[in-house]
């Protein structure tokens, strides 16, 4: 009988094998989506942790589809030699949908830091992927039915394997889409702005310090005004796009946007988007590499604000701090600000003191000076005050407001943040935090204090062609400071065990573990008294 014959039971059958199966690999490929999810959805970059990985999922889906593909061709052939009516052929599927449901199953028991977020476009990407999926599951059903009619349904078996380019496959279909989604919501959000042409835009960018800059700045600024900022660490198109039309309204007077880059023309793009009249560079550095290639893109990329700026006659303030920022500053023709530790600054601080309360600081602006206390520690985080200050200054909050602001900042989360877990165990959380500079910031402040010191990290990631050395140089910083380290996960174990023997580091203190779920073990297990733990970095998923 022809398979594709509408009197054929099998058809039917075929067609329904085809849409659950078709259901189980949305399940079965979540990791990849919520990689690809990761990645911006930039197929480049999911290839590159397929690559980073060493395809070790791909190597997993290869050997559930084996031993199914095993496992239903026995169990078919010998029926087939048994003369058994063709349902009993069916028999082998029980095999096949077993190991997926027992992968899946460990698939979502497996430690996740950054779980898939079931957005519209997601929800979009599901759709098309179990259309896709079923069509593929009924084709390779019939074409067995064609050729190798024996082990016809063993075909189901493939379709695991063909996973990872499916994936990426369905986003580009889509892409056309997106694009149009996308611009239909810049459009909305550009209309809103228009709306309130009062409005106060100010676009913060850097290499790192801008979460805390822009929540730093929000607070200062609610002295005077009434402040929306893009929340979390929304600094994406669609994330400040989201932000002006889901949380901007006609009380706020200012809007802060954070702007994140990770290929140039980003900031520019932002910028289209926002038209900032005011902005800050807190840093120029080496995150982003990987995507960036080299430390001229990247400075260019965040110049990319002061060109904006330039048209909108605004004005600029960079954190002389760091030295790029201080080479831009001194080529930029606007309206601008420097920040720094001593008098050659436009704004500066000095007499800074740091304790497990906090730090004290004297503000001097505009040949005036203030004494400033704060919850905050590190001298990073008096930088990306400073900067703050300026842009209050600018706008018009005096001394008195600004050094009130000050008092009330509340440490961003994960970005060194104390922790007091009991009277012996304090915790510096720096876990939001990745670059080079950062490391060698949070290990300046870890130095500060006196008692036991652990250190916990995954390593430096997105550093391109540098990041082996830059490990090894993280973990040859890390000997000198720490009494014991921590690793997380094996990607950079290597570089930075390297570092601490460089440094004659007791190599019986270090411990590696596969991911931070032990951690809360082993802080119950210390018994050291007076132990400061330093958590640097934690890598999201696409790079465990």
């Amino acid at each position: 009988m022809n398979f594709i014959d509408l009197s054929n039971i099998h058809l039917y059958i075929a067609i329904g094998l085809s849409v659950v199966n078709a259901v189980l690999m949305w399940f079965v490929s979540y990791k990849f989506f919520q990689i690809l999810q990761l990645s911006n959805y930039r197929t480049k970059e999911y290839f590159v942790w397929i690559k980073d990985t060493k395809a070790r999922y791909i190597s997993r889906l290869f050997m559930l589809s084996i031993l199914s593909l095993a496992l239903m061709i026995v169990t078919n052939v010998i029926l087939d030699t048994q003369n058994i009516n063709d349902f009993w052929a069916y028999l082998g599927l029980i095999f096949y949908f077993y190991l997926t449901i027992v992968f899946i199953k460990n698939l979502y028991n497996a430690p996740q830091k950054t779980p898939l977020k079931i957005t519209n476009r997601i929800n979009r990407l599901r759709v098309v992927f179990i259309i896709i999926s079923a069509v593929i599951t009924f084709l390779l059903i019939w074409l067995f039915t064609q050729f190798l009619d024996p082990i016809r349904y063993a075909a189901i078996a493939l379709v695991p394997i063909l996973l990872p380019i499916l994936v990426p496959f369905v986003n580009i279909i889509l892409l056309p889409l997106e694009k149009c989604i996308y611009k239909h919501y810049i459009k909305q959000a550009k209309k809103k702005l228009k709306t309130n042409p009062n409005l106060i835009k100010i676009g913060i960018t850097g290499s790192f310090g801008k979460t805390s800059t822009k929540f730093f700045l929000q607070t200062i600024l609610s002295e005077k005004y009434s402040v929306c900022a893009s929340p979390f660490s929304y600094n994406t198109p669609m994330g400040i796009t989201k932000s002006i039309i889901q949380y901007l309204d006609f009380s706020h007077q200012v809007l802060i946007a954070e702007m994140g880059a990770r290929f140039k023309g980003d900031i520019k793009e932002l910028c289209d988007l926002v038209e900032p009249k005011y902005g800050i560079i807190t840093s120029v550095g080496e995150q982003h590499l990987q995507t960036f290639k080299n430390i001229e893109t990247i400075t260019e990329t965040k110049y990319e604000i002061v060109e904006a700026l330039a048209k909108n006659d605004g004005t600029i303030v960079f954190n002389g701090e760091n030295k790029i920022c201080q080479e831009l500053y001194d080529k930029t023709k606007i309206k601008k600000y420097i920040t720094g530790f001593n008098e050659k600054y436009n704004i500066y601080a000095d007499e800074i003191k740091t304790s497990r309360n906090g730090t004290d600081f004297v503000l001097h602006l505009n040949n005036d000076n203030i004494k400033c206390n704060t919850k905050l520690v590190g001298e990073h985080n008096i930088e990306n005050i400073l900067t703050a200050v300026a842009i209050s200054y600018e706008l018009g909050l005096n001394l008195t407001q600004i050094a009130n602001g000050i008092s009330r900042l509340q440490p961003v989360d994960h970005r060194l943040q104390l922790i007091n877990v009991n009277e012996n165990i304090t915790i510096l959380d720096d876990s939001y935090n990745g670059s080079i500079e950062g490391s060698k910031k949070a290990l300046n402040i870890l130095k500060l204090f006196d008692g036991y010191k652990i250190i916990v990290t995954p390593g430096l990631v997105e550093l391109g062609k540098i990041e082996k050395q830059a490990n090894i140089d993280f973990g040859e910083r890390i000997a000198e400071i720490a009494d014991e380290v921590i690793i997380v996960n094996i990607t950079h174990s290597l570089d930075i065990k390297q570092g601490l023997i460089n440094k004659n580091f007791d190599m019986n203190k270090v411990l590696q573990i596969e991911n931070l779920n032990l951690i809360n073990t082993i802080i119950n297990k210390i018994d050291k008294e007076n132990c400061i733990i330093l958590f640097y970095n934690d890598l999201p998923d696409n790079y465990l």
